[in-house]
C-alpha cells in the first residue's frame, strides 16, 4: 500500500479503548468538518471488530446527527444487539464532545448460498481511457479556493475516475447522475473488513454534488450549506476494492 492508503486505512482502523468502545481521530480534507464517509466506515470498523469470525457485513443504515469537527477524535460505542445462529446485529453511535453526532445500525451474516440474479452492467469507457479526478483538478489549479488547493491536488488513497467530468467551479445544468470508476490507489491486505469500510468511507464522495446537477450549483458556491443526513447500503457479495469499481449515482 501506499503511504496515503496507508494512513486511510489506520485511520479507520481505530483504536480499542474497552471492550465495546473504539476511538478514531479524524482527517481535515479542507471543508472545516468532519467527512461522512470517515464517519461511516469508522463506524462500520467498530462493529466489525465485535462480531464473530465468519460473518461479514450484508447492510447498514447510518444517521447523521451533528456535524463533527475534523481537530478532534471521535469515540465509537457498539451495542452488541443480538448474535444468532446466522445474523449478528450491532448498532454504533459516533460521540465527539459528549454528543452523538451519527449512529448506525449493521447487520452481519454467515456466508450462505441461495438465488441470485444481477442488473446488466452499465455501459461505460475502461478506467485506462479516463482522466482521474487528480488529474482534472490539476487542470484547475489555479481557480480552486485557496483553503482548499493543497487537499485537491494532494495524492489520494482513493483513485476516482469519471465518466462525464464535471467543474463544480463552473457548474452546468445537467442530468442528476454520474458514473464514476473507483479503486484504492494500492494493493490492499485479503481481509474483506478492510475493503468494506474502506468502501463505506469511499461511497459518500459524489452524492451530493450529483444531486445538484439540475439545478446548475455546486457545494463550492458561496453560502451553499449542504450536508449528508442518512446512508444505507447492501453489500451482496464479496469484493476487492484493489479492483475497479464503477459506482453509479442517480438523484430521481
Amino acid at each position: 500500500m501506499g503511504t496515503v492508503l496507508d494512513e486511510l486505512v489506520r485511520l479507520l482502523g481505530l483504536e480499542r479503548i474497552e471492550e465495546n468502545l473504539f476511538r478514531g481521530e479524524s482527517q481535515d480534507l479542507g471543508w472545516g468538518r468532519v467527512f461522512g464517509g470517515q464517519v461511516l466506515g469508522q463506524a462500520l470498523s467498530a462493529a466489525e471488530q465485535t462480531v464473530p469470525e465468519g460473518r461479514a457485513v450484508h447492510s447498514l443504515h447510518g444517521y447523521f446527527m451533528r456535524p463533527g469537527a475534523a481537530n478532534r477524535p471521535i469515540v465509537y460505542d457498539v451495542d452488541r444487539i443480538r448474535d444468532g445462529s446466522s445474523f449478528t446485529t450491532r448498532r454504533v453511535v459516533a460521540i465527539q464532545g459528549g454528543k452523538p453526532i451519527f449512529s448506525m445500525s449493521a447487520s452481519f451474516q454467515v456466508h450462505e448460498g441461495g438465488f441470485e440474479h444481477e442488473a446488466a452492467m452499465p455501459d461505460a469507457p475502461p478506467p485506462e481511457s479516463l482522466k482521474s479526478e487528480a488529474e482534472l483538478a490539476a487542470l484547475v489549479a489555479d481557480r480552486i479556493p485557496e483553503r482548499m488547493r493543497a487537499q485537491a491536488l494532494a495524492e489520494r488513497p482513493i483513485e476516482v475516475r469519471p465518466v462525464e467530468p464535471y467543474d463544480p467551479l463552473r457548474p452546468k445544468v445537467r442530468p442528476p447522475a454520474r458514473r464514476l470508476w473507483y479503486r484504492t490507489s494500492g494493493a490492499l491486505p485479503d481481509a474483506p473488513s478492510i475493503h468494506q469500510y474502506l468502501l463505506a468511507y469511499a461511497s459518500d464522495f459524489n452524492f451530493l454534488g450529483t444531486s445538484m446537477q439540475p439545478h446548475g450549483a455546486s457545494w463550492l458556491q458561496p453560502a451553499m450549506q449542504v450536508a449528508s443526513l442518512d446512508h444505507a447500503m447492501w453489500f451482496h457479495r464479496p469484493f476487492r476494492f484493489d479492483e475497479w469499481l464503477l459506482y453509479v449515482i442517480d438523484s430521481p
